[in-house]
Order: structure tokens, then C-alpha cells, then sequence
């Protein structure tokens, strides 16, 4: 998982920010940020512009931490965004 994810306390969660060349190339990432997302079983919130995304992972209710599925995820959607980008 890159550094660049933060981990939050309040409420327990990861946030990271990704930025892209262009819509088009966004737009790859975000559908298959979506199959990963239906693969996994997580579902992050996100929010878009023309040229980037912030992802917002959180725990599911009566968890109190985040988990290796959390971590895992999140390492996932930097290789998804690594792969988009070059």
C-alpha cells in the first residue's frame, strides 16, 4: 500500500487522492476501480473531477479497525491506477 494512503481515526478509515492526465484516462481507472469493487465486496466512496479521484475506505459497521481486506483493497487500487497511468 503507498504511502500516500492516510489513515484516519475518526471515523476509521483510508483516504488517498489519485490525479490522472486527463477524463479519459480517469474514466479507465474508475471502471476498474468498479470491478474490483464487486470482486472485493468493498465499496469506497469517491469523489470526481476532470482529472482525479478521492477514495474514501471505511470500516464496516461494528469493526473498530481496519483489516488486512481494507489494506489489501487499497494496494489493489494503486496497481489499478499504476497499470492506468503508463
Amino acid at each position: 500500500m503507498s504511502q500516500q494512503w492516510q489513515e484516519r481515526a475518526r471515523p476509521v478509515r483510508l483516504e488517498r487522492r489519485y490525479e490522472f492526465e486527463n477524463y479519459s484516462t480517469l474514466r479507465d481507472f474508475l471502471d476498474m476501480a468498479a470491478e474490483l469493487s464487486e470482486k472485493e465486496g468493498l465499496y469506497p466512496d469517491m469523489g470526481f473531477g476532470r482529472d482525479y479521484v478521492n477514495i474514501t475506505i471505511h470500516i464496516d459497521e461494528g469493526q473498530e479497525e481496519l483489516g488486512e481486506q481494507h489494506r489489501s483493497f487499497a494496494e489493489q487500487l494503486d496497481i489499478l491506477a499504476d497499470q492506468t497511468t503508463h
